[in-house]
């Protein structure tokens, strides 16, 4: 893949572990997901100011594999932001620990809601 990373800092970055994997020293899909999933909540809480809960995850596709060793580099973005709702895109990056190039591995659309504190939907603050 002749991809670049994102030109900007990843929100999360991670080294893959063998307990991360499984016995053919793959990593599992749902650790990285999981990853994901975290980076885009980072990101949903910064802009939400305060609490918010994954409600979506859509057209999560695995690109490559990830192994043993390699770094994982997890980029979010904000793409829409609703009422109550933030759309987040995020992409995962593989970088084997000697090499420096990188390849896209997933990607996925999460959606969160800002929520207060009885667990009800609220509205996301206008940025300032």
């Amino acid at each position: 893949m002749t991809a670049t990373p994102p030109d900007r800092a990843p929100t999360i970055r991670v080294t893959a572990m063998p307990a991360d994997a499984n016995a053919y020293g793959d990593i599992f899909g749902g650790w990285l997901m999981s990853l994901m999933d975290s980076a885009a909540g980072l990101t949903a809480a910064r802009r939400s100011r305060g609490r918010a809960v994954t409600i979506a995850m859509d057209g999560m596709q695995f690109h490559a594999p990830v192994h043993v060793g390699d770094e994982v580099s997890v980029y979010a973005e904000i793409v829409k932001i609703g009422r109550t709702s933030i759309a987040i895109q995020v992409e995962s990056w593989a970088r084997d620990r000697h090499g420096e190039e990188s390849r896209k591995v997933t990607e996925a659309r999460f959606t969160f809601v800002a929520i207060d504190e009885d667990r009800r939907p609220r509205e996301v603050p206008s940025a300032t």
